[in-house]
This record gives C-alpha cells, sequence and structure tokens, in this order.
C-alpha cells in the first residue's frame, strides 16, 4: 500500500507496509481520526521520517508516545510545536545539555532543528488520542517500529542509539551494538532523571563516537 512518508523511507519499509498488521493498523488509525481527537496531526505522523532520509541518519533517540495534549505533538519524539511550553522531559534534557555541552538552556521546543542533522527522533507509538497515554500501543506500531529498528541496525553503520528509559531499552534489545554505539541512562521524566539522567553526557559521547568515525558531529543548540 502506498503511505505517505519520504522517498527513501518508502523504499527501505515498503515491504513492511504490506503485510497485514500495517494494514489493519492504518485502518484502525484512519478510524481513529474520524472518531476522536488524535495527534499529532495527520500530515505529521512520518515526520520523524520526513524530516531524516535513511542515509542521512546518524542519531536515533527512541520516545515511547507523542505528547497527549492540545497543539503538543509535531511527530518527533520529545519535540513540541512552536509556540508551546517546553514539556518537563525536554526541560530536564535541556538541563544535561547545559551540564553536558554548556549549551544555554532553549525556550524553544521543537527540535526540527535536530531531526534535519541527521537524528531520527523516533516514538514507538506514532499516535495517540488526546489525553490518553498509551492508548494507540498495542495497535501495530510497535511492530512497526521494530522493523525499522532492525532494518537502520543492519543496513547502516555507525550509527548512535540514545536509549532513555527501560521502555526504550528493551526496544533497543534487536540493536547490533558491535556496528552502533547504544547509550542508556534512566528516562529523563521528573521521576527518573536524579537517578542516573543527569551526569550521562549523551550529547558529548555522541558526537565523540562520530568525530572518531570521520562523522560530522551533531549541532545540539535549539535557536
Amino acid at each position: 500500500m502506498k503511505v505517505k512518508i519520504e522517498s527513501s523511507w518508502q523504499a527501505i519499509l515498503n515491504a513492511e507496509f504490506e503485510k497485514p498488521y500495517f494494514i489493519k493498523l492504518t485502518n484502525f488509525v484512519r478510524e481513529e481520526y474520524q472518531r476522536n481527537r488524535i495527534y499529532p496531526a495527520g500530515s505529521r505522523i512520518f515526520a520523524a521520517f520526513d524530516s531524516c532520509p535513511v542515509k542521512g541518519v546518524k542519531v536515533v533517540v527512541l520516545g515511547q508516545d507523542p505528547y497527549h495534549g492540545p497543539g503538543q505533538a509535531n511527530g518527533l519524539a520529545f519535540s513540541v510545536n512552536d509556540g508551546i511550553r517546553v514539556p518537563p522531559s525536554l526541560l530536564n534534557i535541556y538541563k544535561e545539555l547545559k551540564t553536558d555541552l554548556g549549551i544555554e538552556l532553549s525556550k524553544n521546543g521543537n527540535l526540527t532543528q535536530w531531526a534535519e542533522q541527521g537524528v531520527l527522533l523516533l516514538n514507538s507509538s506514532l499516535t495517540v488520542e488526546r489525553g490518553k497515554a498509551g492508548s494507540h500501543q498495542g495497535k501495530g506500531w510497535e511492530e512497526f517500529t521494530d522493523a525499522t529498528i532492525q532494518l537502520l541496525s543492519r543496513e547502516l553503520e555507525n550509527l548512535v542509539f540514545i536509549l532513555w528509559g527501560a521502555y526504550a531499552q528493551r526496544k533497543g534489545a534487536i540493536i547490533d551494538r558491535r556496528r552502533h554505539l547504544v547509550i542508556e541512562s534512566p528516562h529523563p521524566s521528573p521521576f527518573s532523571a536524579s537517578r542516573g539522567f543527569f551526569g550521562s553526557r549523551p550529547f558529548s559521547r555522541t558526537n565523540a563516537y562520530l568525530v572518531d568515525r570521520g562523522i560530522a558531529p551533531i549541532n545540539w543548540k535549539i535557536k
């Protein structure tokens, strides 16, 4: 089936789009958009992919669900639309960024600038119902995003996978750690950030790995 997604992803994921689970998932999501308030906007479901073509991927950051509050989700994990207050987990990410690289906290929570440099900000589930965290889990998105991670792990080399929290770390079990760097720490949520997320220095570690392999580092500053 034809999916509106960036062409290089369309090519690499084409077989996935034809599988029964994905067709069932597509029907479910289409019906949900007709019946309920679903985030992100339909045109932004595959924004993480559209912003970051396959061959440009350098870093993969795994999230769980899109934000489920009005106007927040923009299709990129941990990111919000322009003009939206920076959510608590992203604020903690910015705090760690300042500790790690000395970059001042941004008031802009839109992480498109990261995505355009090769940071795939991938949620496990790509849609959610308003006010209902996890409402679209178990519908097929996890199988699709697992397939995405497996393809990246197998087809590319020298990627950095950043896995924050137990959920992302379980999902990261399929990554070939001989070919890629995997950075793990507790989730940046206010409930867990103080248990090892702060001080984990994921940004400098990512850039050191990339530079060591002749790959241009990420400019983590959000303007």
